[in-house]
């Protein structure tokens, strides 16, 4: 497969997770700060990682949103809880996966996911 049928097949997957209008949204937001991260999280990210199929995308995310939460990197992880939520996973279940890091991350990431988490559960929308 060729770079750019990754970064096809990317694309898809985004607009599959999160919608066509936000999907554009958060592309424009990359381009803006560099055309080559835009491409790299589309093509690699989510053109090569995400379309992988040992692991369905509720799972992916659930691991996805531990990692990001223990690292404290916002942006990633209130990207990725919306993407949660259209991958299936339930509120209780992102709670779940954010305490359960607790022992392993530390309670202030935890503190600071949740707050993250809430505020999107309290706009009650989904992607």
């Amino acid at each position: 497969m060729t770079d750019e049928e990754h970064f096809e097949k990317g694309l898809t997957m985004l607009r599959t997770m999160v919608g066509d209008a936000e999907a554009d949204r958060i592309r424009h937001g990359w381009r803006d700060m560099s055309p080559d991260l835009e491409r790299f999280i589309l093509e690699f990210v989510a053109g090569r990682i995400w379309t992988r199929s040992t692991l369905d995308l509720k799972t992916r995310s659930l691991s996805t949103i531990a990692v990001l939460m223990a690292l404290g990197r916002t942006s990633a992880l209130e990207l990725n809880v919306r993407m949660a939520l259209g991958n299936g996973a339930t509120k209780e279940e992102i709670f779940e996966v954010m305490l359960h890091m607790a022992p392993y991350a530390g309670f202030p990431a935890v503190w600071d996911g949740m707050k993250i988490a809430s505020r999107i559960f309290s706009e009650g929308r989904t992607p």
